[in-house]
Parts: structure tokens; sequence; C-alpha cells
């Protein structure tokens, strides 16, 4: 079956551009990416720094919340989590974008060799090694390492893709069909380099191999040769500026995926789409090792270690108790839908749980934001949720009161390391160490009774030690007291129900990288989690209530 194919472009600063991969959590617990134009707007509004794009205008009834990262459906109010990730960066196309094409355009179309679409160095050089390949067939191509002659400025007779004469600046020169790339990339050098050849060239004329033994087609390459191969490739296109793309195990011991990774380039150029084979950058999940005379107490903040317990719900005020804290009756509802159960304000709440005392009919407004629902509304979602005596507005996310969470009891060690992290060469580095043990869940937990996991403990994190560094350090020890960092539930990554997993505070656990998204450099990062602190109602002065 044949099926066609296309390829887009995209401006050079939108998402792909950069690498930025917009997500969002599926019912299912992983993560599904957006389509390409939903997430460049996504990412032109969250680096405009907008708290939130409604994302109507370009046919979806969703709103995007950078404050808290999650999706929000305008009609149902059902809300999601998405997330911001850093792939690799998509290549680029120098001079006037290529028309759209299709391959292959037809059956006879797929044979002969596709024009060039652009003068870039990438196309121009894919193409020329093509040409040779076409023009002599493929059983009498060969791998060649040799050292060459000087070419002559005059075309040759078939396209080569060979190395040329020394240059005094000691860079290497593509010569013969390559003359134009030569012009627009400089002269290099690639003496006693592999280089593609075809048997019709000056180098290789037709019956030179006559009374000796042939040279392998691609046909015949052993691992070696394609190895010699790959490098070659290699080394020319990264000269072209071709990006380049991590092949794992390139020169590793199996026979496999080194074979794999040299007919991976073969194929690619083949059809026309530039390649470098390098080896994968390295994670770096931990700094060095640091001896406990290392280790330093942050200035400012006292002790290196903080535990937490089960706090029990504040006992003795009703929900109603609550509620009035917070809420104004309105006499005369508007004209308008209460968001909670979707039933309009003037009519009953469309609650059917648990008999309540509220009246179904009767209509609050929230304080601080203003916004209207029915009081029965209210009262159902309070009992649903942590039942601490705080109120979050199901709209806007106004908190009301003091906010906690169902993390589990468990440790937080922090303290300064002699380490710099990508990005902060100024400063050392906190790090934060968070303990918690598998158990037992309790009242406030998805399934009372039942014991849950504790996948990857302990989970180490870092902060640079620069003024807000410490600060975000000062606010995470606010959201550990108030058991907001973890919480129970299924994991994203694992699909594993009944775990420890992190709760909408994202953290840095990879100290010396940035390969899943989740190390430095990151230049918003703080600014970001200070931004999810906020939406869970700790800000600068929680400090000052902690205190009180």
């Amino acid at each position: 079956t044949i099926r066609p194919v296309r390829r887009s472009y995209y401006d050079p600063s939108s998402a792909p551009g950069k690498g930025v991969v917009w997500e969002w959590e599926n019912d299912s617990g992983s993560w599904t990416p957006y389509d390409m134009d939903v997430g460049i707007t996504i990412q032109r509004a969250y680096e405009k720094q907008h708290p939130w794009v409604d994302l109507s205008a370009i046919g979806f009834c969703y709103i995007i919340d950078f404050a808290t990262m999650g999706q929000i459906n305008r009609q149902t109010q059902r809300k999601r989590r998405v997330r911001r990730r850093l792939d690799m960066v998509y290549p680029l196309v120098s001079g006037t974008l290529p028309k759209s094409q299709s391959w292959p355009a037809s059956p006879g179309a797929a044979a002969a060799p596709p024009v060039p679409t652009c003068a870039c160095p990438q196309c121009l050089l894919v193409m020329s090694v093509k040409a040779t390949v076409s023009a002599t067939g493929p059983s009498t191509t060969t791998l060649q390492p040799r050292k060459a002659s000087p070419v002559p400025p005059a075309t040759p007779k078939a396209p080569v893709l060979a190395p040329g004469a020394k240059a005094p600046d000691g860079v290497a020169t593509v010569r013969g069909s390559l003359k134009l790339l030569a012009a627009q990339g400089g002269r290099r050098q690639a003496a006693s380099t592999p280089a593609l050849s075809s048997a019709s060239s000056t180098a290789s004329p037709p019956g030179a191999g006559s009374g000796k033994a042939s040279r392998p087609g691609l046909q015949t390459l052993n691992r070696s040769h394609l190895q010699r191969l790959a490098v070659a490739q290699s080394r020319v296109l990264i000269a072209s500026g071709v990006p380049t793309v991590p092949v794992k195990n390139l020169t590793g011991s199996s026979p496999v995926n080194p074979a794999l990774a040299g007919i991976t380039g073969i194929l690619m150029s083949a059809a026309g789409l530039p390649v470098c084979l390098t080896r994968p950058p390295k994670l770096v999940l931990h700094p060095p090792p640091v001896s406990k005379s290392q280790i330093q107490s942050i200035p400012g903040i006292s002790h290196t270690c903080r535990k937490t317990t089960k706090k029990q719900a504040k006992k003795g005020k009703t929900p109603e108790d609550v509620l009035k804290k917070y809420l104004q009756k309105v006499r005369h509802p508007p004209d308008e839908d209460c968001t909670i159960c979707m039933e309009r304000l003037s009519a009953p709440s469309g609650y059917k749980g648990p008999q309540l005392a509220v009246k179904p009919d009767l209509v609050g407004k929230l304080v601080k934001c203003g916004h209207v629902f029915h009081l029965h509304c209210l009262v159902a979602m309070y009992n649903n949720g942590n039942k601490d005596g705080s109120l979050q507005c199901p709209t806007c996310k106004t908190i009301y009161g003091v906010k906690t969470g169902t993390q589990p009891p468990g440790k937080m060690e922090y303290h300064i390391i002699p380490h710099t992290l990508p990005g902060h060469s100024d400063c050392k580095t906190i790090r934060i160490i968070y303990n918690i043990p598998p158990g037992v869940q309790g009242p406030e937990h998805p399934n009372p009774g039942k014991s849950f996991t504790a996948r990857g403990f302990p989970r180490h994190c870092y902060l640079p030690d620069s003024e807000k560094g410490r600060k975000v350090l000062k606010l995470l020890l606010v959201a550990w007291d108030r058991r907001l960092i973890f919480a129970v539930g299924t994991s994203s990554t694992t699909g594993e129900s009944d775990t420890v997993i992190w709760n909408e505070i994202h953290h840095k656990t990879e100290f010396g990288s940035n390969l899943t998204g989740h190390g430095y450099p990151d230049i918003n990062y703080l600014d970001n989690v200070l931004a999810e602190l906020a939406a869970q109602g700790i800000t600068e002065e929680s400090l000052a209530q902690e205190k009180d």
C-alpha cells in the first residue's frame, strides 16, 4: 500500500522551531500531543506571559490556564492537566520555501530522482549523492577510503562525492557536483575520509577492477563498512550545517544497532532527508558525590529537615458554617447557569446526591470573586473535597481560607551542595530530597483503607541557590506543611493507580541535563513554579501567616 506524505514548514520562532511540544492528559493517564497549529497558538500565548489562552478562535471550546497548567472545557467545566515538553528542534530550511509536495506523485514519478526543492547545503548534498547512485546503479556504488588527489576545476563526467585536496585553512572542501555547495559553505578538508564514489568517476574508471577483487556493493556492506559510511556522511553533514539526529549505541558492542544506524542514514538520504548520526546526549540526574562536610545549611531557613504527619480535618464546624464566611445570599439570582450543576440559577439545584440541610433553591455569591452558585452545589462540592475549612471557586480558582492537600506522611530534606546548575554558574545549588514511604490510604484519599505505593523515593530535586531560588524553597516548605506537593492517585507516566504522584507543582529532577524537560537550563522555571504555588494559595503572604 502506497500512501502520500507531505512536509509542512513553520517559523523557526514557533513551537516546532524551538522543539516545544504541548500535551494534554487523556483518560488513561497518558499524554497526547496537541495538533501542531494548536500547540503553536498555546506556545505563542505562553511566551507573551498571558495568564490563559482561549482556543475558541481556532475552533476548540477550551481554555488553557497557565497558572494551573490545566485545560478547561468551556461547556462542561471539566479540567485536564496539560504540560509543556521540550523535544528535538525541527531542522531548518534556508532560502525560499519549497512548494508543497507529496511523494510519490505518481507511480512513474517515484523512479526519477526528485529535483532539489531549494539551494540549501543539505538539499545539494543529498541530491548529489542521489544523482551519483541513479547514474551508475546501486551495484557499482562502493565505499572507498583513500587519499584523494586534487580535483581540477573542470566539471567531472559523473557526480562524485569525494574529499578534496588539503586547503590552507585546514577545512574540508567538497568538489565535483558539489561545487555550488563548496562556494556556499566555505573551503573544507577531509583527507583520509571514507567517501562515496561511482565506478564511472575518474578515481574508479570502468574496468579498473578487472583482475582484482571487486569492492563490496551497498548490498554486501558489513558492519565496519556501514559504520565508516555513517561517520563519513556525518562529517560532511555536520560541516554543511545539517542538524544531528541522536542514535543510541552507534558504536556499541551489538552488531545490530550500529548496522541499523548506518542503513537508516542511507535510506533517509535516498529519500531526500538530511540526517547526521551522532551519539545521544547523556542524561545527568545527580551531581557528583558530595561529602557531609561539603553540605551547608541554607541561610535564613532554620533546620535542614521537615516532617509531616496526617492532619485531621477541623471538627466542630459544619459545611454550612464554613461557607457562611465566604458567601453572600442572593435574593434575585441572575439569568445564567450554575457552573457546578449546569442548571439555571433561578431553578433548584441539579445535585442528586445525599440529602443536605440546605434548600436546593438558595443561591449565594462568593465575596472575593463575585461568582454565583447554588448553595446546595457548593455544600456538595465542599463535602467531596478535603473538608479542611477552605473553599476554591470552581470558575476562577480563587481560594478562600487556607487550602491543604492529601499528601501522605513523609520527610523533606534541604541543603546547599557545592555544584552549579546549567544556566546558573554564578551560584551553588539547593538540593531537596523528598522521602515518602508506602502506607494505607486515609479517609481523605481516593480509596480509604487500601494500601498505596510510593515509587521512585527518595526523589532528588534542585534549585539554584539564588535569591529567587531561596524564595521558591521557602514557599515549597509552606506547600509541604500544607500537604500540597504530593497526592495519592494514578501515575501519568506508568498508569499505576493508588500511588504517590506529584500534585501540580513542578520540580526539576535532572541535575546536569534537560533531556526530559525536568532539568536545566530553563530560564522560566522559577517564575513558572511561583505561579503554580500561587495557584495553590501559597504566596509571600503565606510566609507571614506561617510565622504568625
